[in-house]
């Protein structure tokens, strides 16, 4: 009966180990090699690593799958796993507890994938770790602490990334390099050590120094699979291999200028200048009182862009000049050039100061009023849902709080809107606009009329079936006309077809209007110019007078 017992439970145990070992995951095959039992998923829609394969894996091969993340605890049941491949997946992130429970991990392969980075702490995990293939993944950054927790590692390839610059710190810290070369290490030993670094976009500069240094001398331990590393940049350096460029030092931008204080006259161009010399090559920026405005008005093809233009003097220098042209006294101020690399940032003040012109004496002609100097900076901020919106810059040439008067008309309308806008408000939201209509809005101080370059010009698209495909056409037309279209004409003028005094402008120049237009006083403005009237309500319509007066006669 013992006999009999005894028996039972061996057939028992040879089940379980049947069962075990025929354990394998859909789609995939299991197979015993001589280091042990293999699981082997090719071409499987696999899109996560199941934390329930047995332990009695050796190796794991899964290739051409889905797997896009390695997440934490994926591998708890599997701690006698030595061999990891999973070369030719989407893998994008690797959790930092995601290779806990692998401490008899000897190969990690992940060549192909889509890694642009990797915790390079997790490893702290594997200390048994001889082999880390990485190449042809996206990673561009490796810590000069990167291999501190890899002491056994005698294979590591990072050819095929996106790597541009890295420390020979990363080498010195790496406690088998450190091992090997202590005193009494036999040559063998030191032959160990294999690293790949080539097809990588190396930028030669002083930050790759060191490396370039290292790569040069290259002795036992370290092996370089490829030692004909290639410099990509810069372009002074493109296509040099690293035993043929010389780099040198370091070094912090130093900035320097012809001159640190400017003076000229109102409406005159001025070009302020600074050098900068840098290792590596620095970049520089502008401030100043009215950069933020500045640089918005030059992407719609404002009327007072500041223009920045840097080039390269020599390797290591470069020269920038900020161009203001016909400055005007609110242009006055301190201009910061700012020169920045990576390894520190320098600044510069240059001072100007722009004097109003003097008056010119001319006692035998007629007096000419003084416009003042006033700024006054009207553009298209931007689109609404609606219409558009009027932004402003005004600086007064007094001290005082301003009210200003801001002119609307376009070509479809027979009035011009007139809107009184009080202090410490710069903006204006203008809605109802018609498609394919063009707008002209005009700004002055106070109840002046608006001086020359107050004014911007803008154009609707056309209606072509649908609210988006109005807000897109206008939008496109706003900028192109606020650089094509902006006119420097005072207040709201237009021009009619033959010279005519404001009291026939509503009748000779406007023959669609039956009646006579009504000029309130204080909104009728006349000047000496031929064929231009101004008022708040009509307008000539350069097309289609003839028949919108066709259309009233028939009415």
């Amino acid at each position: 009966m013992a006999s009999v017992f005894h028996y039972f439970l061996l057939v028992l145990a040879f089940l379980d180990t049947y069962s075990a070992q025929s354990f394998c995951l859909p789609g995939c095959t299991c197979s015993e090699e001589s280091f042990g039992r293999t699981l082997q998923c090719m071409s499987v829609s696999l899109g996560k690593i199941s934390g329930k394969l047995p332990e009695e894996f050796k190796q794991v091969r899964i290739e051409n799958s889905p797997l896009f993340e390695l997440p934490r605890g994926c591998f708890i049941n599997m701690s006698t796993l030595e061999y990891l491949w999973l070369n030719f997946n989407n893998v994008t992130v690797i959790h930092l507890g995601a290779l806990e429970h692998l401490p008899e991990l000897r190969e990690l392969r992940l060549e192909g994938n889509k890694l642009r980075s990797v915790p390079w702490t997790a490893f702290r995990a594997t200390p048994l770790l001889r082999v880390l293939d990485l190449k042809h993944n996206k990673i561009d950054v490796l810590p000069e602490l990167a291999l501190q927790f890899l002491a056994n590692l005698t294979y590591l390839d990072l050819s095929s990334n996106r790597l541009t610059v890295v420390s020979k710190s990363v080498f010195l810290n790496w406690p088998a390099y450190q091992k090997h070369r202590q005193p009494g290490c036999g040559a063998e030993v030191l032959s160990s050590l294999v690293v790949a670094l080539h097809n990588n976009p190396w930028v030669c500069d002083c930050r790759l120094r060191r490396l370039v240094q290292f790569v040069k001398s290259v002795t036992l331990p370290v092996i370089l699979v490829n030692c004909y590393l290639i410099c990509q940049g810069p372009p002074s350096k493109a296509g040099q291999l690293f035993h043929e460029t010389e780099l040198s030092a370091c070094m912090k931008p130093q900035i320097s200028t012809p001159s640190a204080n400017v003076t000229i006259w109102v409406g005159q161009n001025v070009t302020l200048r600074c050098l900068a010399q840098a290792s590596p090559s620095p970049t520089i920026a502008w401030t100043y009182p009215l950069s933020v405005w500045r640089e918005f008005d030059g992407l719609l093809g404002g009327k007072h862009l500041t223009a920045v233009l840097t080039s390269s003097t020599a390797e290591d220098a470069a020269l920038s000049e900020l161009t203001i042209p016909a400055a005007h006294l609110v242009d006055s101020g301190n201009y910061t050039c700012a020169a920045s690399n990576a390894i520190g940032r320098s600044t510069l003040v240059i001072s100007l100061h722009v004097r109003p012109a003097p008056a010119l004496p001319a006692p035998h002609s007629l007096a000419v009023p003084s416009e003042g100097s006033a700024y006054v900076d009207l553009r298209v901020a931007k689109q609404t849902v609606h219409g558009i919106l009027l932004e402003w810059l005004a600086v007064a040439d007094t001290p005082q709080e301003e009210w200003f008067t801001l002119y609307i008309a376009s070509d479809e309308a027979l009035r011009k809107e007139v809107v009184h806008i009080g202090p410490g408000i710069n903006t204006y939201a203008v809605d109802g606009l018609l498609p394919g209509t063009k707008y002209k809005a005009c700004l002055s101080l106070g109840g002046q009329p608006p001086h020359q370059g107050q004014c911007v010009v803008f154009v609707t698209g056309r209606d072509s079936g649908g609210l988006e495909a109005r807000e897109r056409l206008l939008h496109v037309t706003v900028v192109l006309c606020a650089v094509l279209l902006a006119v420097p004409v005072g207040a709201y003028a237009w021009a009619a077809q033959s010279p005519c005094s404001c009291s026939e402008w509503g009748l000779r120049c406007c023959p669609h209007r039956r009646k006579a237009p009504r000029y309130p006083p204080a909104a009728l403005h006349c000047r000496d110019l031929p064929a231009v009237c101004e008022d708040s309500e009509g307008h000539m319509d350069p097309e289609g007078d003839e028949e919108k007066e066709g259309e009233e006669d028939s009415s």
